[in-house]
């Protein structure tokens, strides 16, 4: 049986531009990454903190919670990319809004070199935001919003964090993926529960009475079938 080898995965940022490129002048500070091989995680996740060269924006420092401080001895991008790019190359990528995390992992990687990369050429890419804008379009469908609503336990979630957020994002991509079987699934159990319950009100029912006809009702029923068989000839 082959193996289908997915990799959820998050970022954390120091900022973003409110201008078509989000992540010009920003870079990624912290990344997290779960695999998932036949609709189970493996154990086999990649996380990093990731030094700037940079301040973050008062604004992400809130969503995160990720300091200047902390990050001053974490190590460059460039010391962990061949590692990052091994890990997700020929895998399928879950990213919740994928064009934000995309566009800043192809940066990260630009700037190393200053050559164009697209990791788009080497995995497949599947947006969740999208998924779940097919599934409830027009409602709001941000990580909290949809963790509640396919009741996700995330109240550890005080901020954003990027290995923390792909493992909650691995959850609620199986569940909004499980289509039909799911379903089946909950009805089958739906169907057990109501076939038990009809057994149990069988066995309570209690047998019938059987009351016999008395003479003279037999001798009404015999004139009645013979009046009636008369009338058929």
């Amino acid at each position: 049986m082959q193996k289908k080898r997915i990799v959820v995965l998050d970022t954390e940022t120091t900022g973003m531009n409110n201008i078509g490129l989000p992540y010009l002048n920003h870079r990624i500070i912290e990344i997290g990454a779960v695999e998932i091989i036949n609709r189970r995680f493996t154990g086999n996740n990649f996380h990093a903190y990731i030094q700037p060269n940079r301040k973050i924006d008062t604004r992400a420092l809130k969503v995160h919670g990720i300091t200047n401080e902390f990050l001053s001895d974490k190590p460059l991008f460039k010391d962990i990319a061949k590692n990052f790019f091994n890990y997700i190359k020929h895998s399928t990528l879950i990213i919740h809004n994928a064009p934000f995390d995309v566009g800043f992992i192809n940066q990260e990687f630009f700037l190393i070199d200053s050559q164009t990369i697209d990791i788009k050429k080497y995995c497949r890419i599947i947006d969740t935001l999208k998924i779940a804008r097919d599934l409830f379009p027009g409602k709001k469908n941000t990580l909290d919003v949809l963790c509640t609503r396919y009741k996700i336990k995330n109240s550890h979630r005080v901020l954003h964090g990027a290995i923390l957020d792909a493992f909650l994002l691995g959850k609620l991509y199986l569940l909004m993926t499980s289509g039909q079987e799911s379903i089946s699934f909950d009805n089958n159990i739906k169907n057990k529960k109501n076939i038990l319950s009809f057994k149990i009100k069988l066995n309570k029912i209690r047998p019938l009475k059987i009351l016999k006809a008395n003479k003279i009702e037999l001798e009404l029923h015999k004139k009645y079938l013979k009046k009636n068989l008369m009338k058929n000839k």
